[in-house]
Formats: structure tokens, C-alpha cells, sequence
């Protein structure tokens, strides 16, 4: 199965100007304390592992190219290589993806 099957890009998600925006509001929230407390931890959401908490980047659980926004509950700390792995996957995709794996490992 390809990426392709999962994403199924909604030109109105991916309009540059929406984008932009949510891009800004990202970096707003990056300097706020609420932001700051979140890293602090040191713990990547993706995998748990621990990381020095300037290295750990912003994620969207849900992709702003999927229809996310740069709110509070859509942003989680994340390692780089957890981040680039996932690319425009939420969660939702990486359990079906779990899920078939298993499928074929039984079959």
C-alpha cells in the first residue's frame, strides 16, 4: 500500500494563505509558557523517548495540509525523526496501518 492511498488532499487545506496562518499561530503559541511547560518534559509523543527539550520540534497530530489547525489540543512535541516520519499521517492512519500490518502477519 502507498502513501497515496491515504492522503486525500482537500485543495481548501491546502491553500497557501491558510497555511500562512496557521504557520503564524504556531510560532505564537511556540513562545508562550503553555508551550514551554510541554517541552519541558523532555518526551517525544510519538515514540516516549527523551530528548533535550530545545530539540524536540512542534507537531500537528493532525497535518495542516489535512485540515489541522494550530490550536492547543492538535500540537504535541516531537523528536525530528519522529516528526519527518510521520509526514502528513494522524493518528488514525497510523493505526490502520498497525492494524494491517498485523492482518498480514497473521495471514
Amino acid at each position: 500500500m502507498s502513501d497515496d492511498d491515504y492522503y486525500h488532499l482537500d485543495p481548501a487545506n491546502t491553500d497557501a494563505k491558510r497555511i500562512k496562518r496557521e504557520r503564524e499561530k504556531a510560532r505564537e503559541l511556540k513562545a508562550t509558557r503553555w508551550w514551554k511547560e510541554k517541552i519541558a518534559t523532555g518526551i517525544c509523543e510519538h515514540c516516549g523517548n527523551r530528548f533535550p527539550p530545545k530539540s524536540l520540534t512542534m507537531d500537528h497530530l493532525v497535518p495542516l495540509a489535512r485540515g489541522g489547525e494550530s490550536i492547543k489540543s492538535n500540537l504535541v512535541p516531537s523528536c525530528v525523526e519522529c516528526n519527518a516520519k510521520k509526514k502528513l499521517d494522524t493518528p488514525v492512519d497510523a493505526i490502520f496501518r498497525q492494524l494491517e500490518e498485523e492482518k498480514k502477519r497473521k495471514e
